[in-house]
């Protein structure tokens, strides 16, 4: 196991679904620090150390990246895009969230290098316990790269 805990970073748009998912984390016992960007273009930012996130200790390199599909300014499929077209990012684990369930979209998001996708589903405790699946695999069982 990874000595110091993964930092996460959850892009997602939806005022309610950071809190839902934030709660979702927390009831299952995820205390790991989660940095949240509203859009792509910011999730970029962060990534990159630009603009307001020039600050690496403001913005540090996440471990895990929780991306929703939906996203004003770049959408999620295109940050995806990014991320593992770039060698210094393209290594850290991407899981798609969204409400959608098409199975193009699915498709989409692994053919572009999503490590897995999620859907999020209307009711809080199908989400929490697809939450705890993720807690349970990415954060604590999976080792992730430096």
């Amino acid at each position: 196991m990874n000595s110091e805990p993964v930092k996460m970073l959850l892009v997602e748009d939806n005022d309610d679904h950071v809190e839902l998912t934030k709660r979702a984390l927390r009831e299952n016992g995820i205390l790991n620090d989660i940095y949240v960007v509203k859009d792509g273009q910011e999730a970029l930012d962060f990534l990159y150390h630009r603009g307001k996130y020039s600050d690496k200790t403001k913005a540090p390199r996440p471990g895990l990246i929780l991306l929703d599909v939906k996203l004003p300014k770049i959408d999620g499929f295109e940050v995806l895009e990014k991320i593992k077209s770039d060698p210094d990012l393209k290594l850290i684990p991407v899981i798609m969230l969204t409400t959608s369930s098409r199975d193009e979209e699915i498709a989409k998001g692994y053919a572009g290098g999503a490590n897995s996708y999620v859907t999020k589903p209307v009711d809080f405790n199908e989400f929490v316990n697809k939450i705890k699946s993720i807690r349970l695999y990415w954060v604590l069982v999976n080792k992730l790269p430096k």
